[in-house]
């Protein structure tokens, strides 16, 4: 007998439906649809071919609810809300986020120690399309958008990411000009590094910051990191700084 379910996501004025079912003929009909699909993986379906389906799970009759949420909102495109602070909703980045971040780095402060955007808007949306599929998706962590909860403004980014050549996860954070002293770096970063030690298991984490960014430094000192190493990179030089869980 195939397996067939509808689970209701009513969250946050979100609402929808999250199909579940072994069948793939089943499945691919309610994709084409334009339908959120989970699949049902047991023995009996080993044979059928579910390519294209991002999802899947060998016990659909015990679902958490945010686990639901989250992979229908996955599947229709919408972001994930990771965190809130007391000011800020932490919430994954989608290229509609691109023009706020055009204006945020339009400042030369911003880029005087940080990396610049894509010169051309579609690029940097193709980018951020890119990112959700292969570091959101595959990690389920990465950079996200920081929004002011109080006017619903996108303030900033902030999150986690991998460098290369280091196996630990490096705290990045940005704060647009018009927000910064205000403590909206300090309130972020701190939710986060609980997000990343209490919802990722992360014991040990990173950041990097050029030995002449005193704002960041101080900011890293206050949330309890250390320097643990100067090093150089390209025509710059950076403190490798760690927090210890």
């Amino acid at each position: 007998m195939k397996y067939f379910r509808k689970i209701k996501v009513n969250s946050g004025g979100l609402q929808g439906t999250l199909y579940v079912t072994d069948s793939a003929v089943e499945a691919k009909a309610l994709q084409a649809a334009g339908e959120a699909v989970l699949v049902y993986f047991h023995e009996g379906n080993q044979g059928e071919d579910f390519t294209g389906f991002t999802f899947g799970v060998e016990d659909p009759e015990h679902l958490e609810d945010e686990y639901t949420e989250r992979v229908y909102r996955r599947l229709k495109g919408l972001p994930w809300n990771i965190l809130e602070t007391e000011r800020c909703l932490i919430r994954e980045t989608t290229p509609e986020d691109v023009e706020d971040f055009f204006r945020i780095y339009s400042d030369p402060a911003i880029t005087r120690y940080m990396e610049g955007l894509y010169p051309d808007k579609e690029q940097e949306k193709e980018y951020i399309r890119e990112y959700i599929k292969k570091v959101y998706t595959f990690y389920e962590f990465g950079v996200w958008t920081v929004v002011e909860k109080s006017g619903g403004s996108v303030i900033g980014r902030a999150g986690f990411s991998y460098r290369e050549g280091y196996d630990e996860p490096e705290l990045g954070f940005i704060i647009g000009v018009p927000w910064q002293r205000k403590g909206y770096g300090e309130e972020v970063c701190r939710g986060i590094l609980d997000y990343g030690i209490g919802s990722l298991g992360f014991r040990e984490i990173n950041a990097l910051a050029e030995t002449g960014n005193e704002a960041s430094l101080r900011l890293c000192d206050k949330l309890g990191f250390q320097a643990v190493q100067e090093l150089c990179m390209g025509d710059r030089d950076y403190f490798l700084l760690k927090y210890f869980v």
